[in-house]
């Protein structure tokens, strides 16, 4: 199971986490970010010890249904950017809400508080690792990735993949060594974009 963890924002809070946790005797399988993976079930006691160990250090335990919306907005924006062939009829931030059935803007709001990155840059980060994964297929022109990705253009899609892996699209197909993907629930778990980008057009 997971428990996801408000204001945890740098490696200092993940210690935080940690020592904890340790002292609880929770078992867990890692901490990330906003969100630790527990062995087992959590008892209720140990639940409630946990939340007001973490209170004490300024971190907050969240209530299942924020962490629900949290891991539903995540499973939405990897289905829309990774298996979808087709662009979003509308915006990505009003395709979102929509399906999500609640304000882009408390959502957006709860995803940097929880996560540490924001829900632009989770996207962000995802369509870059989906540009790569067409580019290493081969099939399609930038011109139809940049459609298909909802880039205004080949420019804007080519500026922002170099700044965030340090090479252009076509370069990029040419090194070998940076063909092997990361796995999808690694995209986005930190802010790697930087925080230039938080405003940020997709």
């Amino acid at each position: 199971m997971k428990i996801h963890i408000k204001y945890m924002v740098s490696f200092r809070c993940k210690l935080v986490v940690i020592e904890q946790l340790d002292k609880l005797d929770i078992d867990y399988y890692e901490v990330l970010l906003g969100e630790v993976s527990i062995k087992g079930i959590i008892t209720d006691e140990q639940r409630e010890k946990l939340r007001i160990g973490l209170l004490k250090k300024g971190l907050e335990l969240m209530d299942d249904k924020k962490a629900m919306l949290i891991e539903k907005a995540k499973t939405i924006i990897i289905e829309m950017v990774h298996y979808s062939n087709e662009p979003p009829n509308t915006n990505y931030s009003d395709f979102i809400s929509e399906k999500l059935g609640c304000s882009y803007t408390y959502i957006a709001n709860l995803f940097s508080d929880v996560t540490g990155t924001t829900i632009v840059n989770f996207i962000i980060a995802h369509k870059i690792e989906r540009v790569k994964e067409l580019l290493l297929y081969n099939e399609l022109t930038l011109t139809e990735i940049s459609y298909m990705l909802q880039y205004s253009s080949v420019a804007h899609l080519s500026n922002q993949f170099k700044k965030i892996t340090g090479l252009t699209p076509t370069y990029f197909k040419q090194m070998r060594q940076f063909r092997k993907r990361i796995q999808l629930e690694e995209v986005g778990s930190f802010d790697e974009i930087g925080n230039e980008n938080k405003n940020n057009t997709l």
